[in-house]
């Protein structure tokens, strides 16, 4: 088996076939560059699951702290490179196809309470030359649940705001309609009124809708900044970062009783296990009742 072929047709697969994020491309590529010196340097050809399952422990060993999750994704590269071999006709037997993978715990993840979530919007100086552009970004990332590559990503052309709408391009390039409030609009019309005047958008930027000073796409790392920042302005003690507003918007829906069902549409999960991991703070909002209301609750 040439496996540096391999690899690059699977790659390629993932890019144009199932339309990969470049994270998910970067991870992946770098897992079964590993894979394949072990497996050279192992000299298998066709392994089978007994020899993938040492090699995952010889790989895990030499790893400096690899955790569980890395170690997770590492089995998920495999699942995944081994089934399209076997799909291709490489191999005829799927040989990652029972492998396990390390049990991750679930780990909840950090959200605003609605005051704190208020109390940071607020602390966004509207009087700074960029302050209608960053209160519209945050408000995007709470009001509509967004990850802040789809934000970067937003196109004018993707607005949709006398219908309540607009359209987001997820991982794998999946297309959702999310909706906007009214509130939210309002905001995000404050930032658009000055948008040409102020950033003066560059020629293949026309249509990008948040723009760095240069009247260019801005960056992530230029989002987290804004984002630390911000938080220094308050009296949040939190360790936030810009995805702690998807985290707010799915959590603050679910305790107002939204179903879990549209929660999952909107932030474009796959999987509704992945959108369960919001239930943390229902399931504590129940017991919090219980114990101040119920008769039996003094145990």
């Amino acid at each position: 088996m040439n496996w540096e072929q391999a690899i690059a047709e699977y790659i390629n697969y993932l890019k144009l076939e199932r339309g990969s994020s470049k994270a998910t491309i970067s991870s992946y590529t770098y897992d079964l560059n590993r894979l394949k010196e072990a497996l050279i340097n192992n000299g298998v050809d066709r392994p089978t699951l007994t020899q993938l399952e040492n090699l995952r422990a010889s790989m895990g060993l030499l790893s400096v702290a690899l955790s569980a999750r890395s170690l997770a994704r590492l089995v998920s590269s495999m699942k995944g490179f081994f089934s399209y071999l076997t799909a291709e006709k490489y191999l005829e037997v799927n040989p990652a196809e029972q492998i396990e993978a390390p049990k991750l715990s679930i780990k909840i993840p950090v959200f605003l309470t609605e005051a704190e979530v208020q109390e940071f919007l607020g602390a966004i100086d509207l009087s700074h030359p960029q302050g209608s552009r960053n209160l519209a970004i945050f408000e995007m990332l709470y009001a509509c649940g967004l990850r802040v590559s789809e934000v970067l990503q937003l196109r004018l052309s993707d607005l949709f705001l006398n219908e309540g709408f607009i359209r987001v391009i997820g991982k794998g390039q999946k297309t959702r309609l999310v909706p906007i409030g009214p509130y939210s609009i309002k905001r995000l019309e404050g930032y658009l009124e000055n948008r040409v005047s102020e950033y003066q958008p560059q020629h293949l930027y026309e249509d990008v809708l948040f723009l760095n000073r240069r009247g260019r796409s801005l960056t992530r790392a230029m989002i987290f900044t804004l984002t630390k920042q911000i938080v220094e302005k308050t009296r949040i003690k939190k360790e936030i970062s810009p995805h702690t507003f998807r985290h707010c918007f799915a959590t603050h829906l679910l305790e107002n009783g939204a179903d879990l069902r549209a929660i999952q549409l909107m932030l474009g999960h796959e999987s509704i296990t992945t959108t369960e991991i919001y239930l943390h703070s229902s399931v504590e909002k129940l017991r919090d009742t219980i114990e101040k209301l119920h008769p039996r609750s003094d145990f």
